[in-house]
C-alpha cells in the first residue's frame, strides 16, 4: 500500500474495460477509495470487474454514460484524482459508427474536463492512444511527432487530447495525458490482436488475421497501469503528455510465430481480407520513445514481451469460454 493514496478518493471512468479494470485493481491494492464508473446496461454488467469480484466488492460502482453531463458531474464529486479511460476504442467500429465514437470520445471527454475543472480536482489523468500518431513518419515516435487522424477513432482521440490540452492552458486544469502503446494482457477482449491470435492458436487449425506486415510496440498491462499511477503521483507534471511504450517493435507475423510456439499450436496462418483496414487508414508502424515518461515520472517497462505473452496465454487458457473463438470481434 502507498501512503500517497491513503484517504484519497479516486474515480476511474471506463472502469469495466480492460485497462480500467486492472487500474481499479491496482488502486485498491494501493489503499485508495475507488469509484468505478461503468457504462450502464440493463444487465447490470460491470464489464471486466465481474471477473475480479473480490476487488469489485471493495469499490463503489456507478453506472452511467460519459455523454451525460450530470452523470459525470456526480461521479467526479468528492474525488481528488480522476482517471479518464472511458471511450469507444474499436477502430473497425469507428468506420461503421463515427458519430457515436466522436460523441463518446470527444463530448464525453469534454464532460469529464468540465466536471474536473468545476469541482477542482487535484489531478486528472487523461488517456490518449498511440493511434493518434498514425503511421510513423519517424522512429522512435516521441510526443512531438505529428498527429494523424487515419481513422474516425484516432481522430476522436486527437480531439479529446486537444481538449485536455486546452483546459490546462485556459483554466490551469491539472491534467496529465498518458499515451499507451498497444497494451495487452489478461482480460483483454478478442477485438485486440494478441487475444485474437492466442484464442485461435488454442482452439483452431487456422489462425485468420489481417495485415501481417504492420509493426507494433506492445506493453504489458501491469506496466501501463504503473504509468497511470506514477502520472497521478508525480509532482509538477501537469500539462504534460507522455508515451507509455516499450521502445521495441515486432511485426504481427513474427508475433504470431511467438504465440504458436508458446501454445504448442500447429495452426496455419491465413490472411482474412475482411480483417484488413482501408489502405490509407492502416497504421503501418508504431515504435515509441518513452524517454519523457522515464525522465518526468520515473516510468519504464519491466515486463518483457515474452513474459507478458506467457502470462496472457495462461490466463486465456483458463478463460477460453469467455471468447467467441475465430469470430471477428470489433
Amino acid at each position: 500500500m502507498s501512503i500517497y493514496w491513503q484517504g484519497k478518493q479516486a474515480l476511474v471512468t471506463g472502469a469495466g474495460g480492460f485497462i480500467g479494470s486492472h487500474l481499479v485493481e491496482r488502486l485498491v491494492a494501493e489503499g485508495a477509495s475507488v469509484r468505478a464508473f461503468v457504462r450502464y446496461n440493463s444487465r447490470g454488467d460491470a464489464g471486466f470487474l465481474r471477473l475480479i469480484p473480490e476487488v469489485a466488492r471493495q469499490v463503489q460502482i456507478v453506472a452511467g454514460d460519459i455523454r451525460d453531463t450530470d452523470a459525470i458531474h456526480k461521479a467526479v464529486e468528492g474525488c481528488q484524482v480522476v482517471f479518464h479511460l472511458g471511450a469507444l476504442i474499436s477502430i473497425p467500429y469507428s468506420y461503421l459508427h463515427p458519430l457515436e465514437v466522436a460523441e463518446a470520445n470527444v463530448m464525453g471527454t469534454l464532460n469529464v474536463l468540465m466536471a474536473c475543472n468545476k469541482l477542482k480536482v487535484d489531478r486528472l489523468i487523461h488517456t490518449s492512444t498511440s493511434e493518434v500518431y498514425g503511421t510513423a513518419l519517424r522512429v522512435p515516435i516521441d510526443e512531438n511527432h505529428p498527429l494523424q487522424g487515419q481513422s474516425p477513432y484516432s481522430a476522436s482521440k486527437i480531439g479529446a487530447d486537444k481538449l485536455a490540452e486546452s483546459f490546462h492552458c485556459a483554466y490551469s486544469l491539472p491534467v496529465v495525458t498518458v499515451r499507451p502503446f498497444n497494451t495487452f494482457g489478461p482480460r483483454q477482449s478478442a477485438r485486440a490482436v494478441i487475444p485474437t491470435i492466442i484464442t485461435q492458436a488454442l482452439a483452431k487449425s487456422v489462425i485468420r488475421l489481417g495485415n501481417l506486415e504492420t509493426t507494433r510496440d506492445f506493453t504489458y498491462v501491469d506496466d501501463t497501469v504503473d504509468g497511470f499511477v506514477k502520472a497521478a503521483e508525480a509532482p509538477g507534471v501537469e500539462g504534460k503528455t507522455m508515451n507509455l511504450g516499450t521502445g521495441s517493435e515486432i511485426k504481427i507475423g513474427a508475433l504470431v510465430e511467438k504465440i504458436i510456439h508458446l501454445t504448442g499450436s500447429s495452426a496455419q496462418i491465413e490472411v482474412d481480407s475482411s480483417r484488413l483496414r482501408p489502405t490509407d487508414s492502416e497504421v503501418q508502424r508504431l515504435l515509441s520513445n518513452n524517454a519523457l515518461a522515464y525522465a518526468t515520472i520515473g516510468w519504464s517497462p519491466r515486463i518483457s514481451l515474452d513474459d507478458g505473452l506467457k502470462q496472457t496465454v495462461e490466463w486465456i487458457k483458463d478463460h477460453l469460454h469467455l471468447y467467441h473463438v475465430g469470430s471477428y470481434e470489433f
